[in-house]
């Protein structure tokens, strides 16, 4: 009896010693982290067989979405705590809005966890409209340094110097404090996000991933040679101390870390006419991305993603298309010898010339907003998702 006692003491024991710590996954950038693509945009998966798999991941065969039991997550995108949400992974922790939306978070935790076989966490912080050079600057770039056209411009609209350094202090790595203040709140306390962690297990973060870049690639005034070579360098160097100044924080020197790189408008070699006039800007800029990735330091734990491959040129060429309906309406609007009923009729004629049905559904179902979102494509963004998650497997 005596030794069948201290079996079972043994074996308890040995589920606690043996026990895998949870592997966490950090998601951080700006609004395309967020992610833009409404719930409804998801049947455009179904119409092309090479993501139609993919929505049988989120979906149920009854048609509502999967709640996924192993997979849990917090996601924050106001500056207000009040701004978390929390529970199983499952349609409806994008960006916060009129009907449930999809970020990169969906398809990555899908991914990430069928690699792993076991429950996993995400801590998601995403905020739109933020940069590197300000907002998310990490503490060992310094200081933001104004640039001598920037100092010419103060001069002009005289501003006093002193005051425009002071009140771009205040704003300078807001965002990367906020971060950091909740990824530690989480970790914290994980039985709050995911009831059944077991605190004795411990945890390892098991990887980063990085989506942001908009706001630094428009803005003319940190980057006044927006276009030619080496203009965002600057970029590159906080990114890279970015990515050191978070394992730092975090206390994790190796945490393998992706770095999405914005592709909206996909690959510069097929940009239409519209496009070409930014292929400079948008061409630098990614390679400004992709720099870190590249560093003999960082090599075999840190890698890139090119967002660009997984941008839908069937769906673009139909938004195209389709601003030419808008022109013809715009046209249409200025005629007063027709009354409304014959504008419409006029416009849905003219669609018919320029669509088949198929392609009107398409159009319809597929986009849910602008082009520097991701055309809002549940499409494009689970497929950036999976590839996020691909990218950290290929470092294990």
């Amino acid at each position: 009896m005596k030794l069948i006692n201290l079996f079972f003491i043994f074996a308890f024991a040995s589920i606690g010693i043996f026990a895998k710590p949870l592997k966490i996954y950090i998601l951080a950038g700006q609004s395309n982290m967020q992610g833009h693509a409404s719930e409804r945009t998801l049947e455009h998966l179904a119409m092309d067989p090479k993501t139609a798999p993919l929505l049988n991941k989120i979906i149920n065969p009854d048609g509502t979405v999967r709640i996924h039991e192993n997979i849990w997550i917090s996601s924050i995108d106001t500056s207000l705590e009040t701004g978390e949400k929390h529970g199983r992974l499952t349609v409806g922790y994008g960006a916060a809005g009129r009907e449930p939306k999809i970020g990169p978070e969906l398809m990555f935790g899908i991914t990430m966890q069928n690699y792993v076989g076991e429950p996993i966490l995400l801590i998601k912080t995403s905020w739109g409209g933020k940069s590197l050079n300000t907002d998310f600057r990490p503490p060992t770039a310094g200081p933001y340094e104004f640039n001598q056209k920037q100092l010419e411009n103060l001069k002009k609209r005289g501003k006093v110097l002193r005051e425009a350094v002071a009140d771009k202090a205040k704003l300078t790595g807001v965002y990367y404090r906020l971060m950091l203040k909740h990824i530690n709140k989480v970790l914290s306390d994980i039985e709050r996000v995911y009831p059944t962690y077991k605190t004795e297990e411990g945890y390892e973060l098991s990887g980063f991933v990085w989506f942001q870049g908009w706001n630094d690639m428009v803005d003319g005034s940190t980057y006044p040679d927006r276009g030619k070579e080496g203009s965002y360098d600057s970029y590159s160097k906080n990114l890279e101390y970015f990515i050191e100044d978070v394992r730092r924080d975090l206390n994790s020197p190796k945490m393998p870390f992706v770095i999405g790189v914005m592709g909206a408008g996909g690959p510069i070699s097929k940009y239409g006419p519209s496009q070409k006039r930014y292929a400079g800007i948008h061409g630098e800029f990614r390679k400004a991305m992709l720099a870190p990735a590249s560093l003999k330091k960082f090599k075999g734990n840190v890698t890139a993603v090119l967002t660009e491959n997984y941008w839908d040129l069937q769906l673009s060429e139909l938004v195209n298309r389709n601003e030419k309906v808008k022109a013809k309406s715009r046209e249409l609007s200025k005629n007063k010898n027709l009354n409304q009923n014959e504008r419409d009729k006029v416009v849905a004629d003219y669609t018919a010339q320029l669509f088949t049905s198929h392609e009107l559904k398409i159009l319809r179902t597929g986009i849910s907003n602008a082009a520097y979102h991701y055309l809002g494509s549940a499409k494009i963004i689970n497929q950036i998702g999976e590839s996020f998650a691909n990218a950290l497997r290929s470092m294990e």
